[in-house]
């Protein structure tokens, strides 16, 4: 694992298509913003998660 830090109003990138710019600290709060190309999925972790048990459950039914 790599461990970043950044500040607001800076930002990382994740290969040439992919940048993750933070825009706002708040406490314990961080917005981000994500660039990525429209084929790349983006997802909340709980989300991703929800997605691959549903897919998983789909084939397991066949």
């Amino acid at each position: 694992m790599l461990i970043i830090t950044r500040k607001a109003g800076e930002s990382l990138k994740i290969g040439d298509d992919v940048t993750i710019n933070i825009a706002e600290v708040r406490g314990t709060q961080v917005k981000i913003q994500i660039e990525a190309p429209r084929e790349v999925p983006v997802h909340r972790e709980e989300v991703f998660f929800r997605i691959q048990r549903e897919q998983n459950k789909e084939f397991s039914d066949v």
